[in-house]
């Protein structure tokens, strides 16, 4: 229901906050790391010392903040088991795992394969996954991932999450709260599918059935 949906909303938020402090923290330690080694390797001149001092005192500082960031996400990870409308609490509510035929594929890939997956894919579907971000209906989002079951992966979610920070920046913040809705369906879907440890276009369907018969359709659609 909508109360549900805006609680997953406001969480999920929350998490991607977390995360990308995470990630922004650990930039900053590499990249200091990268300029002690430089300091290290360089000649000996007036100040290198003090500079290299510098440079540790920050690296530490940057390893407290980082530690604090995965403390966080932790704690967040540990509410997460317990959400009424966690994924593992969906699954034994009527999802079962003997209905798909179809098996995850777990092939771990590097950052570099992730991003040119992620570029080519939305090159070839930005206006397919935009579209399924503007849809409003429980119905019509399962009908328009029927007919194009590609959409229904991580790319897409990576894509909605960016656009809604994009659409949050530009101040559109009715149209960021209706993507946003878009994004949590399809990042729930893959959840779910991650916990039946399926493929999730094997599941989406079972998910939207599931959904509907919890709460109305949100939106005004």
């Amino acid at each position: 229901n909508q109360a549900r949906l805006e609680r997953m909303e406001q969480f999920q938020k929350e998490k991607e906050e977390l995360n990308k402090g995470c990630r922004e923290c650990k930039r900053k330690l590499a990249e200091c790391q990268r300029k002690m080694k430089e300091l290290e390797v360089a000649e000996r001149g007036d100040g290198k010392g003090e500079a290299l001092e510098k440079l540790q005192a920050e690296a530490q500082q940057l390893r407290n903040e980082e530690k604090s960031w995965e403390n966080k996400l932790e704690e967040l990870r540990k509410k997460e088991k317990n959400m009424p409308w966690n994924v593992d609490t969906l699954s034994k509510d009527g999802f079962s795992k003997s209905v798909f035929n179809v098996k995850a594929e777990e092939v771990e890939e590097t950052e570099e394969q992730k991003e040119k997956k992620h570029k080519s894919f939305v090159e070839r579907y930005e206006k397919q996954i935009k579209h399924f971000g503007m849809l409003r209906r429980w119905d019509d989002s399962q009908k328009y991932l029927s007919d194009n079951p590609h959409l229904v992966c991580e790319e897409t979610a990576n894509y909605l999450v960016i656009w809604c920070i994009d659409l949050e920046v530009e101040e559109k913040h009715a149209l960021m709260e209706q993507v946003a809705h878009q994004t949590i369906v399809m990042q729930f879907i893959l959840e779910l599918a991650k916990s039946l440890k399926v493929d999730p276009r094997a599941c989406f369907r079972q998910f939207f059935t599931k959904i509907k018969v919890r709460g109305p359709e949100f939106g005004s659609g």
